[in-house]
């Protein structure tokens, strides 16, 4: 029994090992079958990608590599002929919640909802309190899975008042992000500092409907995109160890910086003058502009607009635009006559109240009278005269007129770099449709349509001794990679008449300010002398135009004519100084109200604008108007009276300029003359009175400017004297 039992626990150990061997292999073979039943499917799924739908994966593969992206090259910025900036780039922030953030605490966000609107209301009163309550509690309403991550709460606000907003109520909790959901995101914005000074000149930009990159829509920002724009870079998708990810292989050329002429002290003036012109004559629009007679520069353009509330605003470039001129085209008329050489300054032509031409409707002259030399013809605006003397030197040759303003390039482009820019338009006359009428209307400023920025244009030249300067809005470009480029002055035309022509046409403009006929008498001021020529003409109705001047079409036929009742536009176009002209401006006002002309108006923003830059120095002269100006004086350094104490200032400052004050000191016991200490320091001059024996009384610090009694008067001794100090 005992031997049976020893044996049979000795099979039992013997068994053992050989179950755990089994359940060992069995998980091999387990294992074993796992690893293959994965490489089978691996090695399946392979086949599949690269046998079976080999072509799929290898395009969606080139697809996802090709991905390419630009990258916005930042646009070159637009300066005033001083370096100020007019147009620029800066970098803004939009402030958002992040209502998903992995740590954010709604219930503390809830408890500060009340004192975080009563601050955004405060410091953004855009908004009621209510409001940015209701905004502020409003991604609450919803689950946590449908709130925002980028919920917008400010736009477009500087880094400092970011900085400000972290510290409001709730999200001064804390700076990690994760806890509050405060997060920001960088735009870049284009800003204008002078606001809407010269707006429709400089430009903004914009999306269009072709294109969502922003690009120039008006102006400058318009007409230069190309050069401001700059070129985008690519960054194409690239396959990394760890993924794929953008990389740049053309880095973006950031756009050009261009340097205009525009001055902004004289567009300050030139847009103050016509904005109160517009305002006291409520007119319908105004526009104005101030060339640099030797350069073409334009200095200051403006344009203002009567808006549905009364007041005026940039809207139109009505620089560019076409209008009927009236009589200021009359100086042209009387160049290419000149130029001609059919013209007697001393013959005399009887001109009447009325003169049919051809068989038109009868010219008149409102204040001319009845016989006038032909020197005078511009000094009395008369349109009678002026169709006598030209209209038949083209009766064979209708074309003839406009071919010559033709020749000295007054249909020429300009190019200043502002959008929409038209060139004039005279129409090609036929004789048996009216043409000699056309011809007479022509030669005074109508049937025709010329833009302000060419009548300026060939005033300046006249004023310029002939020389037709192109009127410029840029004068350098800087390249993105700092180099600076100046562009030089050029010409239309070397000249477009002779210099004595020019001299006798500024002589007829000077008299029509100066002249006894003169139809700008108003204008005489002795401080500038300026000349010029009036207009006015009656206001054609026109085809429906956009804020940039591009027709409207509309499929109601356009019918001409002119407004009913006394609707005029009025001009002046002049320069000044008149015996050596710097500056030439156009200024066109739309339908003044009441008994105003084009002297009352557009003269005298002329003639203000011309008075204020005499008074800034803008003219060469000195502002100061009285008799005997004061000297300059130098300040100073150190007052004494003895030479001794001003060697250190020779010696060691190496000053060269001193002057010595002599004052003589008296007896203490007799009367005597006041010691003049004017220029001293207090102690200097308290040593000099007590020595003279009087008593001191001073009020002020520095050095003493004024004394009571005054230095030289007789008193005795013991005499109170007053001294006043001063830093100046």
């Amino acid at each position: 029994m005992i031997f049976s039992k020893f044996f049979s626990k000795k099979k039992k150990k013997a068994a053992a090992p050989r179950t755990r061997r089994r359940h060992i292999y069995g998980r091999y073979v387990l294992i074993s079958v796992v690893i293959l039943s994965v490489s089978f499917l691996c090695v399946l799924f392979l086949l599949n990608t690269t046998v079976v739908h080999a072509e799929e994966w290898n395009e969606k593969g080139d697809r996802t590599m090709a991905d390419t992206m630009y990258i916005k090259p930042l646009r070159g910025d637009i300066l005033a002929s001083d370096g100020s900036i007019l147009a620029t780039n800066l970098h803004y922030y939009n402030v958002r919640i992040d209502f998903r953030a992995s740590r954010i605490n709604e219930l503390k966000y809830l408890e500060s909802i009340d004192s975080l609107a009563d601050t955004l209301a405060y410091y953004y009163p855009q908004k009621s309190r209510q409001q940015w309550y209701d905004h502020l509690y409003a991604p609450m309403k919803k689950k946590k899975a449908d709130r925002s991550r980028f919920y917008l709460l400010l736009k477009h606000i500087p880094f400092n008042e970011v900085e400000r907003v972290k510290k409001f109520p709730y999200f001064k909790r804390s700076s990690n992000p994760n806890r509050t959901g405060f997060t920001t995101e960088r735009v870049l914005l284009r800003r204008y500092p002078y606001g809407d000074m010269a707006r429709l000149s400089i430009g903004r930009v914009g999306q269009t409907e072709s294109d969502p990159q922003i690009h120039g829509i008006s102006g400058l920002e318009q007409a230069l995109d190309s050069m401001l724009f700059g070129e985008p870079g690519i960054a194409k998708k690239v396959l990394f160890t760890r993924g794929t990810a953008f990389w740049t292989t053309k880095p973006p050329v950031n756009g050009t910086t261009l340097t205009t002429t525009i001055d902004v002290t004289m567009q300050d003036i030139l847009e103050h003058e016509l904005g109160q012109m517009l305002v006291e004559c409520k007119g319908e629009w105004g526009s104005a502009m101030l060339m640099e007679v030797a350069t073409g520069d334009i200095k200051a353009i403006s344009n203002l607009d009567r808006d549905s509330t009364g007041g005026y605003i940039e809207s139109m470039n009505h620089i560019v635009q076409a209008y009927e001129p009236g009589s200021v085209i009359k100086i042209v008329s009387m160049l290419t006559a000149l130029e001609d050489g059919y013209v007697n300054l001393n013959q005399v032509f009887p001109i009447g109240g009325a003169y049919a031409y051809a068989g038109g409707r009868p010219i008149r002259d409102s204040h001319s009278p009845a016989y006038l030399p032909v020197s005078r013809f511009i000094e009395y605006s008369s349109n009678i005269g002026m169709t006598k003397l030209i209209a038949p030197h083209y009766s064979d040759n209708l074309n003839g007129f406009r071919e010559r303003l033709r020749q000295i390039g007054f249909f020429d482009r300009f190019n200043t770099g502002m959008a929409r820019e038209r060139p004039p338009y005279f129409p090609t006359l036929d004789p048996k449709a009216g043409g000699h009428v056309s011809l007479s209307r022509m030669i005074f400023g109508y049937a025709t349509q010329v833009p302000p920025l060419y009548t300026c244009a060939i005033y300046n030249a006249i004023a310029n001794d002939g020389k037709f300067v192109r009127p410029r809005l840029v004068k350098a470009v800087r390249t993105p990679d700092g180099r600076d480029s100046t562009i030089d002055v050029s010409y239309v035309r070397d000249r477009i008449c002779s210099p004595e022509n020019a001299r006798i046409l500024r002589q007829m403009m000077h008299e029509v300010v100066w002249g006894e006929g003169g139809t700008a008498k108003g204008l005489r001021n002795p401080i500038v002398e300026i000349a010029g020529k009036t207009g006015t003409a009656g206001i054609a109705l026109e085809r429906p135009r956009d804020k940039d001047g591009k027709l409207i079409l509309t499929s109601i036929p356009f019918k001409g004519g002119y407004r009913e009742g006394k609707h005029n536009r009025v001009a002046f176009c002049g320069f000044f100084p008149y015996e050596n002209p710097q500056y030439t401006c156009i200024v066109v006002i739309s339908d003044p109200q009441g008994p105003y002309g084009p002297g009352a108006t557009s003269g005298t923003v002329l003639r203000n604008l011309a008075l204020k830059m005499f008074s800034r120095g803008y003219l060469g002269g000195s502002p100061d108007y009285r008799e005997n100006p004061v000297t300059a004086t130098h300040p100073t350094l150190y007052g004494t009276t003895k030479p001794a104490r001003t060697s250190i200032l020779h010696q060691d400052l190496h000053l060269t300029r001193a002057g010595i004050l002599q004052t003589a000191l008296p007896s203490k016991n007799k009367p005597s003359e006041v010691p003049d200490v004017t220029g001293l320091g207090i102690r200097e001059a308290l040593v000099c009175l007590e020595a003279a024996g009087l008593r001191v009384n001073f009020t002020g610090t520095g050095y003493v400017t004024s004394m009571e009694p005054a230095g030289g008067t007789k008193v005795a001794p013991g005499t109170r004297v007053n001294v006043t100090l001063s830093q100046n």
